[in-house]
């Protein structure tokens, strides 16, 4: 029986992470497509900046709301709500043939995830077993393989065949309404049985802390998430262009590099998330942050087969730290998963939009190389990670 809940337990994982890979997938479409947009409507890149504000500003600023609120009163097919809206922007943005419909396009698809990513945190959650840091990382990585697929089925499907093509990606947001029902079955189930949307994982493990230490740690981790998501926001926003700007490669070979560090960011999470289980979050914190900025500083610099190399070595180490701190912070203020969850794929969307229009404009008025050599400074701010006090749990 005990294996039986297990393989059950494991199965919602898959799910769960399978339809974080689509949703995430649809979410990579609209940086994919930059390069084709830019200039079959004539767009500056200050305006492409506002194209990813747009989405995950929306994102981020209804993710911790739908979080909240879903602690206090959740709502398990509220899943499938969200995948219906991100429908409905990828039918719009296959047509949009202006500025603001894209805009409203991307927004759609933005409130879709800010449902989304909460809500599945916590099924993951409650399917963890205890191994937090192992289920968040399996049901990011779900996410991370996404975005890493959305620049390939670009560049095999919407490069070749136009935006309209588009529309076929909302059969496979069909296919994720069917994932995402079933899970919410299931979520629902433990819903009546343990009551609202907790797991004795969530109330068993205080931190123990003073407030001031908890304030002071969330400031720590709003620091690190800064660093990680303005860094990372430059990457997924203009890799391609500087690719295609300081190597002269082709907007389809661009997408390959793009999709190589995506995936190093995939396999990096599920290395944190292990390490982060076995060793403490801490420690994985520092090693992912600062220990990514010898990379970012030698990569604009180097040739192109270092550069990919640096590319890929700089996903990896850095994405380890996304599971990591958002366990460490669910340790902070027990029984909160919702909420922080969304706070913190909230803030990391904010964070990188607002990146992702800076670096934009600044790229108008310097050039990507300068960008490039800019941010590579970013992750230094890793050090601050020695503020963080210890969490000691139970398990």
């Amino acid at each position: 029986m005990r294996d039986l809940k297990k393989k059950a337990a494991l199965s919602i994982l898959l799910m769960v992470s399978l339809g974080h890979l689509l949703n995430d997938m649809f979410q990579a479409v609209i940086p994919a497509i930059y390069p084709m947009i830019k200039e079959s409507l004539g767009l500056s890149f200050m305006q492409i900046g506002a194209i990813t504000l747009t989405n995950q500003i929306t994102s981020s600023l209804l993710q911790p709301m739908v979080g909240y609120f879903s602690d206090k009163h959740p709502r398990p097919y509220g899943l499938v709500v969200g995948m219906c809206f991100t429908l409905i922007g990828l039918l719009l943005l296959s047509m949009a043939e202006s500025f603001p419909l894209v805009l409203l396009s991307v927004a759609f698809v933005g409130v879709g995830s800010s449902v989304l990513h909460p809500e599945s945190s916590k099924v993951a959650r409650l399917a963890s077993g205890g191994a937090k840091g192992m289920a968040q990382s399996i049901f990011q990585i779900g996410g991370n393989v996404g975005r890493a697929f959305g620049p390939i089925a670009v560049a095999l499907i919407v490069v070749p065949h136009g935006q309209g093509s588009i529309r076929w990606f909302a059969l496979l947001a069909v296919v994720a309404i069917w994932v995402l029902a079933r899970i919410c079955s299931w979520y629902k189930k433990q819903i009546e049985l343990y009551g609202r949307s907790k797991s004795k994982f969530d109330v068993e493990n205080e931190s123990h802390l003073s407030r001031h230490q908890i304030v002071v740690a969330l400031l720590v981790l709003l620091v690190l998430m800064f660093s990680k998501d303005f860094y990372t926001a430059n990457i997924q926003s203009y890799l391609t262009f500087y690719m295609i700007d300081k190597f002269g490669l082709s907007v389809t070979a661009s997408q390959y590099v793009l999709f190589a560090f995506l995936v190093s960011t995939a396999i990096g999470l599920l290395i944190g998330g292990e390490l982060g289980d076995r060793y403490g979050r801490k420690y994985v914190i520092w090693v992912s942050i600062l220990g990514s900025s010898p990379f970012a500083l030698l990569l604009p610099y180097c040739d192109l087969t270092w550069t990919i190399i640096l590319v890929i070595l700089v996903g990896m180490v850095m994405s380890s730290a996304m599971s990591a701190i958002l366990v460490y912070g669910t340790e902070l203020l027990p029984g909160n998963v919702g909420m922080i969850s969304g706070a913190f794929f909230g803030l990391s969307f904010g964070l990188g939009g607002i990146g992702s229009a800076i670096f934009g404009w600044l790229a108008d008025i310097t050039s990507i190389q300068y960008v490039f050599q800019l941010t590579a400074f970013l992750p230094l701010l890793g050090i601050v990670t020695y503020l963080l006090p210890n969490i000691k749990e139970k398990n």
